[in-house]
């Protein structure tokens, strides 16, 4: 393999766009009060508003993921970033609910490659071993938009406004574009130039990805890992804390803040924690088996209910940083295919994920609304311990199909 240009060449500028696409979901939790005032939204409307975004990222997965492959991170990043700018100019001149819909179905589309051209970067310049830590470290970066998008958001607001902010990421957007184009490598010196084949055979190899095995034995339990995070970091963990938690504005914003450092920080530490167990012979999957035990002893914590300030934001830490391993998860399945499959293997797995986060937003929103609504305009806190008994079964089950499935590859 040939010697990296560098981690400020390869994977920090792509990292640019997940800093703005953290935020970007994460400012939901942190203005969704808002928007629900503002625009006179029920909890199923308000998820189905966050659902809009993931459901354009969901879409969008699998032709992105054919682009990466044959096209390459730098051309395909930087020409969505550009739509992605569009969405949040929309989004911030936004009228009424179906603009603002429109606005973040664009943003879902432009932010789409956001992790997987990274991931496809680093597994051309990186060896295998090496990619889940190098990931790891540039979602640690990335993970700071999301945790610019609870405090710091909740101060700009009186400043900005909701549209203000909005503007401002569409201005770094596109400086993130110009600095994906001009400084990101394509491919490696002697890398294979994939061969030019009919638009069908190159879908068509999303056959072979969805047929193999070991793809899907861990593809339930991975998927769901990293929805749960995307579920609750893009939305309900802020009413959460609002409803269950009987936090005000300020405090909301601290604890969600914390809930964001749970996914930096995992972000990097797991990553580092793959390389380091498979150095020492373990498996690739050995850390994810442990971020989904983690998880599902938070949720059971937080169906509990709340116990105070602290505990409580503990459990959300504990929450994000053992869901944080999820990348590790995408880069450990990837490890079982061929390089010039590598983009279509992460988007498979992300498209699959980000149809569940679809599912898990509205499904919730659909949930909270079966009891009525608290005098302060909130949800009861009975819903929310039902919806995430249904997201600890749900994982349980995922965890459960990897014992239980077919192992070795598909005759």
């Amino acid at each position: 393999m040939a010697a990296s240009p560098g981690f400020a060449r390869i994977t920090l500028p792509l990292a640019a766009i997940n800093f703005l696409n953290q935020c970007n979901r994460g400012m939901v939790a942190t203005i969704g009060p808002l928007l629900a005032i503002e625009f006179g939204l029920s909890a199923s409307g308000l998820g189905l508003l966050a659902a809009c975004f993931f459901g354009a990222y969901a879409a969008a997965q699998l032709p992105i993921g054919v682009a990466l492959d044959l096209h390459g991170p730098r051309r395909v990043q930087a020409t969505l970033a550009v739509v992605s700018a569009a969405g949040f100019l929309l989004c911030a001149a936004a009228p009424d609910v179906m603009v603002l819909a429109l606005g973040r179905i664009l943003c879902g589309l432009g932010l789409a490659a956001g992790l997987m051209a990274m991931l496809k970067a680093n597994s051309q310049w990186y060896p295998k071993e090496r990619v889940a830590a190098v990931t790891g470290a540039g979602l640690f970066l990335a993970g700071m938009g999301g945790m610019a998008a609870t405090v710091p958001v909740q101060a700009a607001l009186p400043w900005l406004g909701w549209r203000g902010i909005f503007v401002l990421l569409a201005g770094l957007t596109v400086c993130a574009a110009v600095w994906i184009l001009t400084v990101v490598p394509d491919r490696p010196p002697g890398a294979a130039v994939p061969q030019r084949r009919s638009l069908l055979r190159e879908i068509g190899e999303f056959g072979r990805i969805f047929r193999d095995r070991p793809f899907l034995r861990f593809l339930p339990a991975i998927m769901v890992l990293s929805a749960l995070n995307f579920t609750f970091t893009g939305l309900w963990a802020g009413p959460w804390l609002r409803d269950v938690g009987g936090l005000e504005d300020g405090p909301r914003a601290l604890a969600l803040l914390i809930y964001a450092m749970g996914l930096v920080t995992g972000s990097l530490v797991t990553g580092q924690a793959a390389w380091f167990a498979q150095q020492r012979g373990r498996s690739a999957m050995f850390v994810p088996y442990v971020g989904i035990g983690g998880v599902l002893l938070a949720q059971a914590v937080l169906i509990a209910g709340p116990g105070g300030f602290w505990p409580t934001v503990a459990a959300w830490f504990a929450f994000s940083f053992c869901g944080s391993v999820g990348v590790v998860g995408y880069a450990a399945v990837g490890q079982g295919f061929p390089p010039e499959l590598q983009g279509r293997v992460a988007t498979a797995i992300n498209f699959s994920m980000l149809v569940l986060v679809f599912i898990l937003q509205i499904g919730i929103g659909a949930i909270l609304d079966l009891w009525p609504r608290t005098a302060n305009g909130g949800w009861d806190p009975a819903g929310y311990a039902v919806a995430l008994s249904v997201t600890f079964l749900l994982q349980a089950l995922a965890a459960a199909w990897i014992v239980v499935a077919p192992r070795g590859r598909a005759a």
